[in-house]
């Protein structure tokens, strides 16, 4: 969840989201720890298009063996991104993720990706970027960085998920099963 309320904090600054419409993002909160099984299924429907997942180090916890099955396939344009900031509900408790020690670009690496690298400052994310996006994949970057701070403090009382959180993976499949079925017509 972390990640996608990055992502949308990066839509409200243009000059740093993608240029790829927005029907062609899926979020997966729903599915913790399905975001390489949903990619690896894009990236096999669609060979010419680049897919980008962004996974979270707790959701990959809990289907690592994705990275198996992600690499057996080797499709050739599939970036695997892995935001490792070592919490669980980041922004909320920011429970510690478990396994706090494990190399995330050592067991795609063991896996079967073909390059996995671990980054730990964003200068070095820029600056290699566009050389990882060029790369044929399967490709794997464990990107280190800091939790945001916990909201959880004495007297917090977590809000209410709004329902739209959980009904915006259904809306966005729907937006790109729409979009995928415009580019085979």
């Amino acid at each position: 969840m972390g990640a996608m309320r990055a992502f949308d904090l990066l839509e409200a600054d243009s000059s740093h989201v993608d240029r790829a419409p927005k029907e062609a993002r899926l979020s997966s909160v729903p599915l913790m720890g399905g975001a390489a099984g949903l990619g690896l299924g894009l990236a096999l429907a669609r060979p010419q298009r680049k897919v980008i997942v962004v996974d979270g180090d707790a959701s990959l916890l809990m289907e690592l063996s994705s990275l198996v099955t992600v690499a057996q396939a080797a499709p050739s344009n599939l970036l695997h991104l892995v935001i490792k900031n070592g919490t669980q509900f980041t922004g909320l408790a920011n429970l510690d993720a478990p396994a706090q020690g494990f190399n995330f670009a050592q067991a795609a690496r063991n896996a079967g990706y073909l390059h996995a690298y671990v980054i730990k400052d964003e200068a070095t994310w820029e600056a290699r970027f566009p050389e990882i996006q060029s790369l044929q994949g399967p490709v794997f970057v464990e990107l280190i960085v800091e939790p945001a701070p916990s909201q959880a403090t004495e007297g917090f009382e977590q809000a209410e998920m709004p329902d739209y959180q959980f009904e915006r993976m259904g809306l966005e499949a729907r937006a790109m099963q729409q979009l995928l079925n415009a580019e085979v017509a």
